[in-house]
């Protein structure tokens, strides 16, 4: 029997098929998008928003003695480190991303949790790559926690979401999926 010209032979179309098999599946993919798309817009949307509003203002109490809002400005990365290094904390950034957009495509990942994960990495290095290429290099903060006069460092929507997704991949590691109860026996 004589295959046509465009047709690939039996052995690629079954690789391609395997290939196919491994991307996510459909709510994988809407999983993850629709949290990369919200977490950015979410993202640049309440940094603009708040510092729009702050303009005029040094603080906004939110709830007296625990949190607050301030405009604060960021050119390092978290807690300040590297600050004054922007070419590099973008170049990072970038390659973080191709990691995860790697991993969620080509890993083989069929844990929800860990789409979820994924999708709040991609959207928080977005979010404040975002301020990196568009701010002078400065990443906008403006959550600021406080207790007794002691104030965790200023963040924003974005490092929210990646301390978040460093959560859920911890705990997905820790409860793995259920592996299927049959075994292959090999001989």
């Amino acid at each position: 029997m004589r295959q046509e010209n465009n047709a690939p032979p039996d052995s690629a179309r079954s690789l391609l098929k395997h290939r196919l098999s491994l991307l996510p599946d459909l709510p994988a993919q809407l999983i993850f998008w629709s949290i990369v798309v919200l977490g950015i817009s979410l993202d640049v949307w309440s940094k603009k928003a708040v510092f729009d509003w702050l303009e005029n203002r040094d603080i906004v109490q939110i709830i007296p003695g625990v949190l607050q809002l301030v405009r604060a400005v960021n050119n390092g990365a978290a807690f300040g480190m590297f600050a004054g290094h922007s070419f590099g904390l973008i170049a990072i950034s970038f390659i973080a991303l191709i990691v995860i957009f790697a991993v969620f495509l080509f890993g083989g990942v069929r844990q929800r949790l860990v789409h979820i994960a994924l999708g709040l990495f991609a959207a928080g290095v977005c979010g404040n790559l975002y301020d990196r290429i568009f701010n002078d290099s400065h990443v906008r903060d403006f959550i600021d926690v406080y207790y007794r006069g002691h104030h965790w460092p200023a963040f924003n929507v974005a490092d929210s979401m990646l301390c978040i997704a460093v959560g859920l991949g911890i705990i997905s590691c820790l409860w793995p999926p259920k592996q299927s109860s049959q075994l292959t026996e090999t001989t």
